[in-house]
């Protein structure tokens, strides 16, 4: 469930060039977007992003506003799309939080500091066995991550107080809405498989989710199923 072809739009703000941007320039950066909460702050500060780059690009700009190419052949959230989505989610350290997506892990990691519990599911084995090396590796020990079929998300461990997905659908998945507790919050990109998406927080209120948008994005759909390759 790793990005395979994600866009990032920033309709509201100039794009900046994608050099070297230290941390203190994209905490900055998160400011400029009214991302003021320190709890928000200390926890991007407190997750190194270069274990999260693939060694093949470790060069590249750490803070990059554009998708970059990871492992089995997807593309990564940029940092500052995900801190948008981390704010809408509105994690709290009571909140048991599922991640449909898991990539490299770096946004899984940032939740683990705001958030009770992290489970993270990807359809790619490979992807998740080096992000769960990089939480061990790291110290962080309230995640757990899975190989899976995000489509349905992880019932067993479920309700989730909140969900985020990094991939797109025309419409939020019944297994979404039945995973999620009632108050819970789910942030995802909605839309179709071949065009602009909008970025959207749902809260469920009884059986019913009350939607509002975020920002305009482009995401791979969600593909039902596991990998069966890497």
């Amino acid at each position: 469930m790793a990005l395979g072809a994600v866009q990032f739009y920033p309709t509201d703000y100039e794009a900046i060039d994608d050099g070297l941007i230290p941390i203190a320039e994209f905490l900055l950066r998160m400011r400029q977007f009214g991302i003021m909460d320190r709890r928000m702050v200390d926890a991007f500060e407190s997750i190194s992003r270069e274990p999260f780059m693939p060694s093949n690009i470790r060069r590249a700009p750490l803070f990059a506003e554009r998708p970059q190419p990871i492992d089995c052949g997807q593309l990564n959230t940029p940092p500052i799309l995900a801190a948008r989505m981390i704010e809408a989610l509105a994690p709290t350290t009571r909140c048991r939080v599922l991640e449909i997506g898991t990539g490299t892990g770096y946004l899984a990691a940032v939740l683990s500091r705001l958030s009770r519990r992290v489970y993270t599911i990807d359809r790619f084995r490979t992807l998740v066995t080096a992000a769960q090396a990089r939480f061990e590796a790291l110290g962080i020990s309230n995640i757990t991550s899975v190989f899976g079929d995000g489509l349905i998300g992880w019932p067993e461990k479920g309700p989730f107080d909140r969900i985020i997905c990094s991939a797109s659908a025309p419409a939020v998945p019944l297994a979404f809405v039945e995973s999620l507790s009632t108050n819970g919050m789910l942030v995802m990109p909605i839309g179709p498989d071949d065009g602009i998406q909008t970025m959207t927080r749902f809260v469920r209120v009884d059986r019913q989710l009350v939607s509002t948008p975020i920002c305009p994005v482009r995401m791979v759909p969600l593909i039902r199923g596991r990998a069966a390759k890497l």
